[in-house]
This record gives structure tokens, C-alpha cells and sequence, in this order.
């Protein structure tokens, strides 16, 4: 796929810590418009962090967060939100206890109403259709997380950020969710997956940013992504290369 250049995020040599713990060391990310960014590593590697920041769900202690073109570094959740940055959390994000179109109706916002939430939710997941009045919690892992995605695309996100999407689902699920992430960011909208299991997104993703003890240990083509690299980052072996 064919992103443009335009720039989305950056993260621009961004610390953080959790109190005197530092767990972030001069990260920089940058997603332009229309790319799969995969943002790899195992657990500990602060993939999660990176989201908290990028989502302002917490403030780093030096660098800069940018999304189109403005500094938002220190800015509320709601601010991002407004430019079109939307977090779909690991766990999915969705309200068990109401139905699919009752979930559908939370994503209503000004000048979009749900018969046309519901039409474009229904046209890319028709699974979702014939469980309109389902309850939510009810629903497979694999149609939850479908219901996720059809939430946050109602939003017209220009950012769209997922964490672990793949968590807990059956192989052939997982792929066809990332088929329709990689047709999501075909239609423009920018995707930042924070994932463990490299293989599951490396085929979808234009740029593959590998991180270990909260360092960036290479940052370039998914498709120049190999085992060594791999395995350097995950054991923690290999220098940083970007």
C-alpha cells in the first residue's frame, strides 16, 4: 500500500516513567496518512506506553507528541479526540452489557446518525447484522473485536491506534481483522497496531517499529524485517539499528 507523506503522529525523543521508574527512553514514532504502523516487542518492551502517551492518557517526561501538525504534548485525552485520534484498548472497549446497536448508538455524534453508523458497520462486518440485538458480552472474541473497530470507525478517525488486537483469538480470526485494518488504512485513515506477535501483523503493515526495555531497536520496511531481527529485539541482543 501507498501511504501519503503527510504526517499523523510523531513522537518526538520521548521518556516516560511510572513514578521514579523509567520506563521510556528517547522514543521517536512517526505514522504518516494512510500507513500500518506495527509497533512490536515483547512484554515489557513499553509498547503500552507509547499508546498511554499517544492516547494522553499520560504525559511524558521529555519530547514531544504532534498529531497533524499540532503539539499536543500535555493536552487532555478530549483534545485528541477532537483531531481524530481514536484508541481502541486492549480488552476490546466495548459495553457487555448492551447490544450490538446499543453500542453502535454510543459512537453517535454530532451530524452522523446511527442508521448510517449502523450501515457502515454493517457493510464492512455483515456478521454484526445478524446480531444486532445481541448483547455485546455474548458475542465470540473475534465479533467483539469487530464490534470494537465498527465503534471506532464511527468516529471518522484520521489515527486509528489498537492495542493487541490479536490477544486471545484463533489464527484465521486474527487474519481477517487485519485484513480489514489493512483495507481501513486503504481508505486513508493512519493505523498504529501495537502488537507482541510480530508475524500476525508484519504482512499488513508498511513500517515496523521494534522496541525492547523502552528503547526503539530498529524503525524502517516491515518487509526489511527478518528472523535476526526478530530475535534480536525479542531476546534483547540486538543494537539499536534506526
Amino acid at each position: 500500500m501507498t501511504a501519503s507523506r503527510n504526517v499523523i503522529l510523531e513522537l518526538r525523543n520521548v521518556s516516560a516513567s511510572y513514578d521514579a521508574i523509567s520506563v521510556l527512553h528517547d522514543v521517536n514514532i512517526t505514522v504518516h496518512g494512510g500507513e500500518v504502523v506495527a509497533l512490536l516487542g515483547p512484554n515489557g518492551a513499553g509498547k503500552s506506553t507509547v499508546l498511554k502517551i499517544a492516547s494522553a492518557l499520560l504525559r511524558p517526561t521529555q519530547g514531544s507528541i504532534r498529531v497533524a501538525n499540532h503539539d499536543l504534548t500535555g493536552a487532555p485525552a478530549s483534545e485528541l479526540a477532537r483531531l481524530g485520534v481514536c484508541t481502541i484498548p486492549e480488552g476490546r472497549g466495548i459495553f457487555p452489557n448492551l447490544s450490538v446497536y446499543e453500542n453502535l448508538q454510543m459512537a453517535v455524534k454530532k451530524g452522523l446518525t446511527i442508521s448510517v453508523i449502523e450501515e457502515r458497520a454493517f457493510a464492512r462486518f455483515p456478521m454484526l447484522a445478524e446480531r444486532r440485538s445481541q448483547l455485546a458480552g455474548t458475542l465470540s472474541g473475534g465479533q467483539q473485536q469487530m464490534l470494537s473497530l465498527a465503534r471506532g470507525l464511527a468516529t471518522d478517525p484520521v489515527l486509528l491506534m489498537l492495542d493487541e488486537m490479536s490477544m486471545g483469538l484463533a489464527p484465521l480470526v486474527v487474519a481477517d481483522l487485519y485484513e480489514q485494518v489493512q483495507t481501513i488504512a486503504a481508505e486513508g485513515v493512519s493505523v498504529l497496531v501495537v502488537e507482541q506477535f510480530a508475524r500476525t501483523v508484519l504482512g499488513i503493515a508498511d513500517t515496523a517499529v521494534l522496541m525492547s526495555h523502552g528503547r526503539v531497536r530498529f524503525a524502517g520496511n516491515a518487509s526489511e524485517v527478518d528472523e535476526a531481527t526478530l530475535s534480536g529485539a525479542y531476546l534483547g541482543t540486538q543494537e539499536t539499528l534506526n
